[in-house]
């Protein structure tokens, strides 16, 4: 069973609402968005050996035009979005989803390292697009997808892979939102990892 969000405010939204169109005005979100890690950690965070030819340094990932928002966007056409109404992330998607990257990495019993606290990168860098992070409406039935363009760079040459899942969501509203792309996050994140995993050595 997915369990709910962390949420920065006391408040739950009320309901969904309708959407707002992009650069109109919107409502101050009752409840403010995360991400956070599900899976069972394999080793304890702290407790993970940093050997430095492993060791990962996960960049904040780019995004397009319509995710350089704290907002959750709806796409309603191939050529338009709206975002959900008074509904908002603590920060940017591409961030959350860095920390997000970087926790299951660590669960997975990965070191990783974070150039701007230790003043030095490790020997392989996960940087990519976040390409998708959002709701899609333009089928039968809304459902969220996240996807995710990473680029793995190593001592011994560069490897790319696209990293993409969706699944169903209760309604176009903040707290489904968020809970299901919490969600579909998390599987993204775990087949990276693995990914990486794998890729070591």
């Amino acid at each position: 069973m997915m369990r709910a969000l962390p949420i920065l405010a006391a408040l739950l939204l009320a309901g969904c609402g309708p959407l707002v169109q992009i650069g109109g005005n919107s409502p101050s979100p009752a409840a403010l968005y995360t991400l956070s890690a599900t899976g069972p950690a394999a080793v304890p965070i702290g407790q993970v050996p940093v050997n430095m030819a492993d060791a990962v340094t996960v960049q904040v990932p780019a995004v397009p035009g319509a995710l350089q928002t704290l907002r959750i966007p709806v796409s309603v056409s191939d050529t338009a979005y709206q975002y959900v109404k008074a509904s908002q992330w603590a920060e940017q998607p591409n961030r959350l989803f860095q920390r997000l990257l970087a926790d299951t990495l660590v669960h997975g019993g990965i070191a990783v390292v974070d150039s701007r606290t230790a003043g030095v990168s490790g020997k392989r860098v996960l940087s990519g697009q976040l390409v998708a992070f959002g709701i899609d409406a333009r089928g039968s039935e809304p459902k969220v997808t996240v996807r995710y363009d990473a680029t793995l760079a190593t001592p011994a040459g560069l490897r790319q892979r696209r990293f993409e899942r969706d699944a169903p969501v209760a309604g176009i509203g903040g707290p489904e939102a968020a809970i299901a792309l919490n969600a579909v996050a998390n599987l993204v994140a775990a087949d990276v990892a693995a990914w990486v995993g794998r890729s070591s050595g």
